[in-house]
């Protein structure tokens, strides 16, 4: 099987063709600088060209805050590049899967949101994901939404490792506390990915690791695992504004992974664990 990677740059496309890789597939991974997924003419060109059986579609735009004001190019790439990637796709009767994110929702309550909730983005950046989504929706007849949160890995910058750079320095910190979701590693998000994709099991689909927590509780699990003593004090989101505003719960159910037979991602804790162990790795 030939699978196309887009964002291969970013922590989860990394991640996907690596994995893929390793279970022998053919796997072709493009940055920015590959392919620029606006321009739909180089997309149906590439495509039509490398013929992929199909398209793991990772790249976005996500910086959260500069999309507030960067709209156009905010929407050119999440909106429009997954329209050029899913039309090629679907002129070569490939696969498409979707990454999309928690911030479809508006954060709203306490429960988890499901797959069959509405969504209804509070951001510029959540908007254009969901519009995105309703574009793949609209052209294709089948393909793959997958709406991950809180993601980590290993290649790139994340939560994980500006926790711990700040470690080196400081003491004590003020960390949000009252937004609500679940920190997901990539390396497990590929495999569940990579899985997923060798099937005709279609749909949208909510993909995290198991468990929730606060930002606040992140940053003391990741302190108390990697043995740092900093003090973490919980703040209001209102005590540390930011240009976008966060969805406060991020609570996504994945039941329909369960009940489609895919293998649930693992508790966030242990994940964690095993990333740490894999930065270390990496420093030797």
């Amino acid at each position: 099987m030939k699978i196309l990677v887009t964002g291969y740059t970013g922590q989860l496309g990394y991640d996907v063709v690596r994995e893929g890789l390793n279970r022998g597939l053919n796997m072709i991974g493009v940055g920015s600088k590959d392919l620029d997924i606006t321009d739909s003419t180089a997309v149906t060109h590439y495509i039509e060209e490398v013929k992929p059986n199909a398209i793991i579609h990772c790249a976005a735009y996500t910086a959260v805050d500069k999309a507030e004001d960067d709209r156009e190019n905010c929407w050119n790439v999440n909106v429009e590049g997954g329209r050029n990637l899913s039309q090629a796709a679907k002129d070569i009767d490939a696969k498409f899967m979707y990454i999309s994110t928690d911030y479809v929702f508006n954060g709203e309550g306490e429960d988890s949101f499901t797959e069959n909730d509405k969504p209804n983005p509070i951001g510029y950046y959540g908007l254009t994901k969901f519009e995105g989504e309703k574009v793949i929706q609209s052209l294709l007849s089948e393909w793959f939404i997958v709406r991950i949160s809180w993601v980590y890995g290993l290649n790139g910058n994340n939560f994980v490792k500006t926790m711990l750079r700040l470690a080196e320095t400081r003491d004590e910190l003020n960390v949000v506390g009252d937004q609500v979701g679940s920190p997901t590693y990539t390396f497990d998000l590929s495999r569940l990915l990579i899985d997923m994709i060798q099937t005709n099991k279609y749909g949208v689909y909510h993909a995290s690791n198991d468990g929730f927590c606060s930002w606040a509780e992140f940053a003391q699990e990741i302190f108390r695992q990697a043995g740092k003593q900093v003090k973490v004090n919980s703040i209001s989101t209102e005590e540390y504004p930011t240009r976008a505003v966060r969805p406060k719960n991020s609570r996504m159910s994945k039941q329909k992974l369960i009940d489609n037979g895919f293998e649930p991602l693992p508790r966030w804790q242990d994940s964690l664990n095993h990333y740490l162990e894999q930065l270390l790795n990496e420093v030797k």
